[in-house]
């Protein structure tokens, strides 16, 4: 007979019961590694950033990376209560963060709504805290947007997805959209 021992929580933590902030900053490289293109900040002036949460952030990022128009990836941490927070802090679900692609990308190459589609079409949006067999608040579905255009986009983006999903019965999307902090 199987048990399940896995013990995490699948609720969101709230300020009294996240983890306490780390006051260090986590070190992060300056040049990818596959594209060799700055992944902090100042980029060039013609790019545009955006963030999405679609499961485990190594796969993720390579679908990102691999479309043209998208000048750099990273991968790392948005949506939670807990200041710098270290994989290992993310990983208790005690931070409230979700793992997360950030994307720069030229938009006189690709629009928005086509890193959208690539989005939505390459994970199941339904699963709540999971993607798959990687269960955890930190897998959830979302999109952290840095302008009203994006919020715009992304909630119409959103809501022609769940008609498609309507329409072949499938599950509700759980998906948060919210500005990046």
């Amino acid at each position: 007979m199987l048990f399940n021992t896995d013990s995490k929580s699948l609720e969101l933590p709230n300020t009294e019961t996240a983890i306490p902030d780390r006051a260090e900053l986590i070190s992060v490289t300056s040049a990818h590694f596959v594209s060799g293109h700055t992944i902090v900040e100042p980029v060039p002036d013609n790019l545009e950033k955006s963030v999405f949460g679609l499961g485990c952030f190594w796969g993720a990022e390579r679908l990102f990376w691999e479309l043209d128009g998208v000048y750099s990836t990273a991968v790392g941490y948005a949506g939670g209560i807990t200041a710098n927070p270290t994989y290992e802090d993310v990983c208790t679900g005690l931070t409230g963060h979700t793992e997360v692609v950030l994307v720069y990308f030229d938009p006189a190459v690709i629009c928005y709504q086509q890193l959208l589609a690539a989005f939505w079409e390459s994970h199941n949006p339904t699963q709540g805290m999971r993607q798959g067999n990687d269960k955890g608040t930190q897998y959830r579905s979302a999109i952290y947007v840095v302008n009203d255009t994006q919020l715009k986009e992304s909630q119409q983006s959103k809501k022609a997805y769940q008609v498609a999903l309507d329409d072949i019965k499938y599950s509700f999307i759980t998906t948060e959209i919210k500005n990046l902090e």
